[in-house]
């Protein structure tokens, strides 16, 4: 089987695994960016701190956060998002190496914090 000649092959990204660059650009934060790095072994945790300065990780999945909790980003913490593949910085070179396989289409998401920027 083959396709037809006008067959658009293309490639897709997600924000939350694709964008880095998570606070360049007056971009907010947003969900993805508060998840650390888990693994087998180690779950992912959600970071936030409450009303009496108390800085919180709860599981992902589990996560039950008070009224007071702010969800933000604190040393110590591991957030894959931050950089991802960095296509914030790298988009020139990635959309170039899509054009040199051949695709014809590309999808992108982008974080909505990047165009509604909420700050608290």
């Amino acid at each position: 089987m083959s396709f037809p000649k006008d067959f658009l092959w293309g490639g897709a990204v997600a924000a939350n695994q694709y964008e880095g660059g998570w606070n360049a650009g007056g971009k907010g934060v947003s969900s993805a960016d508060v998840v650390t790095r888990g693994s087998r072994t180690m779950p992912r945790y959600v970071t936030y701190k409450t009303a009496d300065g108390k800085i919180h990780k709860d599981e992902l999945f589990t996560l039950d956060a008070p009224e007071d909790a702010v969800f933000g980003v604190f040393e110590g913490f591991d957030y894959p998002s931050h950089e991802a593949v960095d296509g914030y910085h790298r988009f020139k070179e990635d959309i170039a190496l899509f054009a040199e396989m051949g695709f014809k289409t590309f999808r992108l998401s982008i974080n909505w914090t990047r165009i509604f920027p909420l700050r608290g």
